[in-house]
């Protein structure tokens, strides 16, 4: 692709979203307001919790549970994990209860909006938009709650906000990267995707013949041999910040 991409499209939950951060937040202040959970060590609550996020998570996103169902489970099984047994609507209440405080807790990352300004003054005319894993009015309610939904213009362009809730796919399937490019009418060569898993992120859409970006945020993880070869024979971009993504795409 030119030095001069035309669309940036991002990952929300953890790539501009701090998702991991206020879900860790949120569980923690949860299992502290309904009791029950006395003794219960904070850093293995949140461990779990993530996990279990993982796990039903995927599950939705398989089809195997719906959006609510996922939820449910979670909660089961979180409460299952010490002694408390709840029923399918007891569970979600549990969940919605956990969310409140989840909701409480919603923040961007600290190179968010530093990133975007970056990028509109190094690229002009650039346009932003959104490809999640998710459900459509869930991640919508979060992009208007942190501000991104007017930041980047997507409220005058609902269509560049892309969920594999509303097209029935998930990334890394080449569609829901085609789908996005559609949205603006711009070629994959033209089009950037930046996100924080390798395979499905920035491996899915250079597969998809678009510039993939893996946020790798401090250099944390180590891919396999694997995911890195592949990454490294699609031209894979790794950036350790959001500060660092305008220098990587100017200078490619």
């Amino acid at each position: 692709m030119s030095a001069s991409p035309a669309v940036i499209l991002f990952d929300l939950d953890d790539t501009l979203f701090a998702h991991r951060s206020a879900v860790a937040r949120g569980i923690v202040a949860h299992i502290e307001h309904i009791g029950g959970f006395e003794g219960v060590h904070a850093p293995d609550a949140v461990t779990l919790w993530h996990a279990l996020e993982e796990k039903h998570y995927h599950s939705y996103l398989e089809g195997t549970l719906d959006f609510e169902g996922q939820r449910r489970a979670r909660a089961r099984d979180f409460a299952a994990a010490h002694g408390v047994q709840l029923e399918d609507t007891a569970s979600g209440v549990w969940f919605d209860d956990y969310f409140e405080h989840y909701i409480a807790a919603w923040t961007l990352h600290d190179d968010t909006l530093a990133c975007l300004d970056a990028l509109e003054a190094a690229l002009p005319g650039v346009r932003f938009g959104i490809i999640t894993n998710g459900d459509p009015v869930f991640q919508r309610r979060k992009l208007d709650h942190v501000g991104l939904t007017e930041r980047m213009g997507l409220d005058a362009h609902p269509e560049r906000i892309v969920t594999s809730g509303a097209l029935g796919f998930a990334k890394p399937d080449a569609r829901i990267f085609e789908a996005a490019c559609a949205a603006f009418g711009s070629s994959p060569a033209e089009t950037v995707y930046v996100g924080d898993r390798l395979r499905t992120d920035a491996i899915g859409a250079a597969a998809a013949g678009l510039t993939g970006v893996w946020l790798n945020r401090g250099g944390a993880v180590q891919p396999d041999a694997a995911d890195a070869a592949e990454a490294t024979a699609l031209g894979v971009l790794e950036v350790a910040g959001l500060d660092e993504l305008t220098a990587a795409l100017v200078t490619r």
